[in-house]
């Protein structure tokens, strides 16, 4: 089977390298590595998430689900820092990368934890959940996502999903509306949606 950035392990060479990036108006200095996803820079889509991104008038932790090596939960959890961060990704080299980004940037209101979508958290709710989907594992499994994220939303906690035209972004609104009951389109840049949906008891 061939390695991805959403597989657990990775027997790719380790090459790290760090580069400096600025996301919700602070400076951030994140290190990467091979197979993990978008290694060079923050990729569009997650910047666009991250600005975008509004905290819900509900108490509670945030998720960021599919953290990769950490510039959304860590961009987010420095702008928020009165709110805990979950940071959960099923790739080994992407936690540890994760978890040294957050020291290497100072920041200390995240918990890193692997999850294979939301199964390592399943005792846990979240005011929001934040997530790049990894759209190359295909529809089944990024709606999956959608579903336990759902389940796993406080009473007016709110998804956050960035997603392209091309790569699934009307059928993740439809999934989206039909879980939720709601799906607003926050943003469009570029080909890509912010879609936000919220969760009604």
């Amino acid at each position: 089977m061939s390695e991805h950035y959403y597989s657990k392990k990775t027997s790719t060479d380790s090459e790290e390298k760090t580069w400096a990036f600025q996301l919700r108006g602070h400076e951030f200095e994140f290190t990467t590595d091979h197979a993990v996803f978008s290694k060079r820079e923050v990729d569009f889509g997650s910047r666009l998430l991250v600005e975008a991104f509004l905290a819900p008038d509900v108490d509670g932790d945030f998720l960021d689900l599919g953290c990769g090596y950490g510039p959304v939960g860590l961009a987010i959890a420095k702008d928020f820092d009165n709110r805990h961060v979950m940071m959960v990704d099923v790739n080994d080299r992407a936690l540890n990368l994760a978890r040294k980004n957050a020291v290497e940037n100072g920041i200390t209101n995240i918990t890193v934890q692997e999850s294979d979508r939301l199964q390592g958290v399943k005792d846990r709710r979240f005011a929001s959940i934040i997530t790049n989907p990894p759209i190359r594992a295909g529809k089944k499994v990024v709606h999956m996502m959608f579903e336990e994220a759902k389940e796993a939303l406080l009473e007016q906690g709110e998804l956050w999903v960035v997603i392209q035209k091309k790569q699934g972004a009307p059928s993740a609104k439809q999934k989206l509306e039909e879980l939720f009951g709601n799906v607003d389109v926050v943003e469009k840049q570029k080909g890509y949606y912010i879609l936000k949906a919220i969760r009604f008891d």
